[in-house]
């Protein structure tokens, strides 16, 4: 079963704008998902000059990319952040996204982050008119505190819109949550939205998460469970390598491996049916 299948920018996380798109464009995909994650991969940020915006989205489009989402991530539970997300839901709606993507704190770096339910709860019904007005779904991404498909559920119910679901990520629940994606995903499957699809090697809490295929985690009968649900939710390919990579200063020959995971990951899901 063919399906919507995206490449998160966070991808090419030290590399432009310019280099992400035309990575993923010539591995053969065909949708998007933007970062616009402030002190992390600032791929698009609101407060970036208009024309900048526009010659980024002219660029995406004159390669055949279509912005399925956008991922700008803030702390849900500080509620200055509140209106840096509404910046970046008006961003989403900018490029055409259907979904934006947080997680519930800081996607990095987040200090004196206090969780809580019901803050969580209430500061997410303050988005509901803004997800309303701006045509969005609001994916709330499996990390951190709440690190299982089941403590993002929780949030779900007590917010309880159709505008708001899980961002399923397949190994963000073992590095944060300590349990395999099939342990979890069943239980909470409804509520997912939108799923990142993220390989990883190691049951364990290393970072370590290579081309989608090259990992321990089956991702193809995580999609077929999916859809044997009746789960159609757009996938979002993202690629963390190894913190090393990921963390350190690029360096001449980086930029091809990047294309390269990001090739032998669209090669694995088309053997596979999914893209």
């Amino acid at each position: 079963m063919k399906h919507i299948v995206a490449v998160s920018t966070n991808t090419y996380h030290g590399f432009s704008i310019d280099e992400a798109l035309e990575g993923i464009a010539k591995a053969g995909f065909r949708y998007v998902e933007l970062t616009a994650v402030r002190g992390w991969t600032e791929h698009v940020m609101p407060d970036m000059p208009a024309q900048e915006l526009d010659r980024i989205d002219e660029k995406m489009r004159g390669l055949g990319l279509e912005c399925i989402a956008l991922s700008g991530h803030c702390n849900l539970t500080d509620e200055a952040r509140l209106n840096d997300f509404r910046a970046n839901m008006a961003l989403a709606r900018r490029f055409g996204a259907q979904f934006i993507i947080s997680s519930t704190g800081e996607a990095h770096f987040g200090k004196d982050e206090a969780f809580a339910d019901d803050l969580l709860i209430a500061n997410i019904k303050k988005l509901l008119p803004d997800l309303e007005k701006h045509g969005l779904k609001l994916g709330i991404e499996i990390h951190g505190e709440y690190g299982t498909g089941e403590d993002i559920a929780r949030l779900i119910k007590g917010v309880g819109s159709p505008l708001v679901g899980i961002n399923y990520d397949t190994a963000n629940v073992i590095l944060y949550g300590g349990k395999h994606p099939m342990d979890d995903l069943p239980g909470v499957v409804e509520y997912v939205n939108y799923v990142h699809l993220k390989d990883k090697v190691g049951i364990d809490k290393v970072w370590n998460f290579p081309a989608i295929g090259q990992g321990e985690l089956e991702l193809d009968k995580v999609v077929a469970f999916l859809d044997g649900k009746g789960k159609s939710v757009p996938l979002s390919l993202e690629i963390e390598y190894t913190e090393e990579f990921t963390m350190r200063d690029k360096k001449e020959g980086d930029l091809e491996t990047a294309d390269r995971a990001v090739a032998d990951s669209f090669r694995f899901l088309k053997d596979k049916g999914i893209v």
